[in-house]
């Protein structure tokens, strides 16, 4: 029986993940929503999604939808769930809770009103309790509460999927891999000379962008050298689905083949160099990758054949999170409207370095500063809402050609 799916993700990345989950379940009926993707799918697809989801932040099951008003509502919603289908007493649960907009005072209240809910039905029915466990539990209830609905989902990611499995070095504010990953799909990049060509990101911090790419180019999946809560829940945990989730890796680990374009990183920090380099080698795309300290204003393009295109992805620091590294000012995070000097830098490097390569380099600049183009005095061929966070950003796309300056165009 197919179970209701939600894949929350990024704001701004909604329509991304879209088309991401089509390309991994052709056959699936996809929808998009607020904060995310609905679909249905059998417990086979739902292990497909978590290995193969590059987008997606969790994979939540529905378990139960309905109306509320007052908390003894949502005990009598989860107490309408089979728990015993997904858990044992043996097995350990945690809820958490999510709200918008919901009337009740206390969301912790909630939260343990469904837990009450799960434990009192696993008692009636075996004579046991399941313990809490809110640091790796077994079972993760998500609670979210409307206005006037409340929905119960079984997390069957466990770990965020943003965690990747290879991340143990990182510095100050890391990117998250799901957002690097919405930034290339928002760039187009698949890690093919026709989508994208080579890949440069000279402000790599810990590596996360030209990890990503990596993984991309050389066909490896996201979830590959990661856990999956669903592996312990019931559903999952026969002999069959053991056998089809070895199958899906296997299947995985089998189509990894070496990268097709070149891909380039580089810092400022050489510490931060040394990070990105020791991160690639866990996450098996150190080869795929070139290494090189040296500021971004700086360091000269890469050099490609005369038909390759090339692609630089770039989340440069900006006050909101670390200060710019490097020959540039300082900007501060009461001062998001008015950018340091480092950008018209950038961008002036830019337009001598990389606008003679033949085949053309595309820019693409996570920024807040929605008055970004003004300040690297270039005009903005696209721009792309998005969240890093709490912080609300654009993708910028530059497109790098003789010319480019702003009084030209």
């Amino acid at each position: 029986m197919p179970l209701p799916l939600f894949l929350p993700c990024a704001a701004g990345v909604e329509a991304l993940l879209t088309e991401e989950i089509e390309r991994i379940l052709p056959k699936a009926r996809v929808h998009q929503a607020r904060g995310g993707v609905a679909l249905e799918g059998d417990p086979l697809e739902v292990m497909t999604l978590n290995l193969e989801s590059r987008l997606a932040q969790r994979v939540l099951i529905e378990v139960a939808h309905g109306s509320y008003r007052v908390e003894n509502d949502i005990y009598e919603l989860a107490h309408s769930v089979d728990w015993t289908q997904w858990i044992t007493p043996q097995h350990t649960l945690r809820v958490d809770t999510t709200a918008h907009r919901s009337p009740l005072k206390s969301l912790n209240f909630a939260a343990l009103r469904v837990k009450d809910a799960v434990c009192d039905l696993l008692r009636d029915a075996t004579g046991e309790r399941p313990s809490v466990d809110t640091r790796h539990p077994d079972l993760q209830i998500v609670l979210h509460l409307g206005e006037l609905e409340a929905t119960i989902y079984v997390d069957s990611s466990g770990e965020s999927l943003f965690k990747r499995g290879w991340r143990e070095d990182k510095g100050d504010a890391p990117l998250k891999e799901t957002l690097a990953a919405a930034m290339l799909a928002a760039a187009g990049w698949r890690g093919t000379k026709e989508a994208g060509g080579a890949l440069h990101d000279p402000c790599c911090g810990s590596g996360t962008i030209a990890i990503e790419a990596a993984q991309i180019a050389c066909g490896i999946a996201p979830g590959l050298k990661r856990r999956f809560a669903f592996e312990r829940l019931l559903p999952f945990i026969g002999d069959e689905q053991r056998a089809e989730l070895q199958r899906l890796r296997s299947f995985a680990t089998a189509r990894i083949h070496a990268s097709a374009v070149p891909i380039f990183a580089s810092d400022v920090s050489f510490r931060m160099v040394d990070f990105a380099r020791r991160n690639a080698e866990r996450a098996g795309v150190a080869d795929a990758i070139t290494f090189n300290g040296g500021d971004a204003l700086e360091r000269p393009a890469p050099e490609l054949p005369s038909g390759l295109p090339g692609t630089l992805v770039i989340n440069p620091p900006y006050g909101e999170r670390i200060e710019v590294g490097g020959k540039a000012a300082r900007a501060s995070a009461e001062d998001r409207d008015t950018p340091s000097d480092f950008f018209p830098r950038l961008s002036a490097h830019w337009k001598r370095a990389y606008t003679q390569h033949p085949a053309g380099w595309t820019a693409y600049v996570l920024s807040p500063d929605m008055k970004l183009p003004s300040a690297m005095r270039l005009k903005e061929s696209r721009r792309v809402p998005m969240w890093n966070g709490p912080i609300e950003c654009r993708l910028f796309r530059f497109d790098l050609v003789a010319g480019s300056a702003r009084s030209k165009v």
